[in-house]
Formats: structure tokens, sequence, C-alpha cells
């Protein structure tokens, strides 16, 4: 890969993702939407945990369908409606995470919300990737 990990040592040390990435190479910038474990009808049955790899993996599937694969991927934004489950579910998470993208982790956002626009779900994930020259 092209990228320059940036992760400076008067910051506090990063666990499961970076500080900053810098692509040191050509590309295409992949800007990928909100994704979210829910179906058609706005609706998931998944916990916590299951919504947050249904959601990497539907960013992932759009990221493979642009040409790239989870190492293009330099930026993640995740946003859940409730902090404490969030923490509380972080093994399974983190199972989940490593089962999606591997052992990358790029610069990364965490953000809790009040609701999202589908009702039942808890989760969102967005992405920005810098995938090869077609």
């Amino acid at each position: 890969m092209n990228w320059r990990i940036v992760n400076p040592e008067s910051l506090v040390p990063p666990r499961g993702w970076n500080h900053g990435l810098v692509w040191d190479g050509r590309g295409r910038i992949l800007f990928v939407a909100g994704q979210t474990a829910s179906d058609a009808s706005g609706r998931t049955e998944l916990d916590f945990a299951g919504q947050f790899r249904l959601a990497l993996e539907r960013v992932v599937t759009v990221v493979r369908e642009a040409g790239g694969e989870p190492a293009h991927i330099g930026r993640l934004v995740i946003y859940v409606t409730n902090m404490d489950t969030y923490n509380e579910s972080r093994k399974s998470l983190g199972e989940a995470y490593r089962e999606v993208m591997g052992r990358h982790y790029p610069a990364m956002a965490l953000v809790e919300v009040v609701r999202l626009v589908d009702s039942d779900t808890t989760v969102e994930i967005e992405a920005m990737a810098v995938l090869p020259d077609a």
C-alpha cells in the first residue's frame, strides 16, 4: 500500500486506529455514504455488534465495487446512538473489525448521535478511500 502512517509521539498512542494516513501514490478518491445494517424498510433485527459488522461489510462492498480493497480506506467515521453500548461491545467489535478489515487501521472518528435516519439502527459508518488508478 501507499499509505504512510502519521502518529506523532506527542499524541496519545493509538489502539485500533491511526492519527493520520498520507497517501504517497496516485489514485482516485472514493467517498462512501453512511452505511447501516437496515433492510429495505429501514429496520434491523441485529444487535449492536451485528449492526457494526454489517455496516462495515457494506462499506467494503462499495469500496470493492469501485475497484478497491479494505486497505485502500483512509478514513472511517462511525456514528453510534449509545457510547456505553459501544464501549461494552468493544471486544466483539474488534473481532468483527479484524474479520472485515484485517489489520488495516485508517484514521477514524467515533461520534455519538441522538438517532440515525433508519429508526432501528444504532450504528452507521461512512468512509473515504483512495483507489488505484483504473
